[in-house]
């Protein structure tokens, strides 16, 4: 009888152990996973895709700083495609020359007046010219803020008889601002002028 009440006290010890064991186990599984999860959390938080031609590509976040020289070029290249990209339509006109107008301050509004006054959107509407502009380079300087930068390209004026070639060389600061869906950089040019704008080459067509 003894020996039969030590078998089973050493039968419920052994499975009280198994039962903390399994306990122990199990949390430490429940831990582990946990863990694993919030580290896949974070990295699926990482990353962004974007949709595009029925593609699904792969972005990583990144912090401001780090982007900073790739978006702020693109903004001064998407401002000069705007207001230099124009055909004899006055929609088209209008609708580049505001896109661009969101991306820059009041010295982008100052040149469009001016060259609208002296009527030159009218002559490539009347004379159906129309304009184009290649990027050749633009610096920036993100070592002082605002940031300076300087463009160079080639504008093309398209006439019906010939096609002329120009150096145009524009310099400004960028200022941060926020994003919106009119200026997805979050820049603001500021103090744009004209350095440079000669005929460098006449094409007849």
């Amino acid at each position: 009888m003894f020996q039969k009440t030590k078998n089973i006290d050493s039968a419920f010890r052994h499975i009280r152990l198994f039962s903390l064991l399994f306990i122990l186990a199990s949390v430490l599984i429940s831990v582990f996973i946990a863990y694993k999860s919030y580290q896949l959390a974070s990295k699926s938080q990482q990353k962004i895709f974007i949709l595009a031609n029925g593609k699904a590509l792969e972005a990583y976040s990144a912090d401001r700083k780090d982007n900073i020289p790739v978006e702020a070029r693109d903004h001064v290249k998407m401002f000069h495609h705007f207001f230099f990209t124009l055909d004899p339509d006055e929609k088209v006109i209008q609708s580049n020359i505001t896109k661009a107008l969101y991306l820059a301050d009041n010295s982008a509004k100052q040149q469009y007046d001016n060259l609208k006054e002296n009527g030159y959107f009218s002559n490539l509407i009347a004379g159906n010219i129309s304009q184009e502009i290649d990027m050749d380079s633009i610096v920036i300087n993100t070592n002082s803020y605002p940031y300076y930068f300087k463009y160079k390209g080639e504008q093309k004026i398209i006439r019906p008889t010939t096609i002329i070639t120009r150096s145009l060389v524009t310099e400004g600061y960028l200022r941060s601002v926020s994003r919106s869906d009119n200026n997805p950089h979050g820049f603001l040019i500021e103090k744009w002028k004209t350095l440079q704008n000669t005929d460098i080459n006449t094409q007849t067509r």
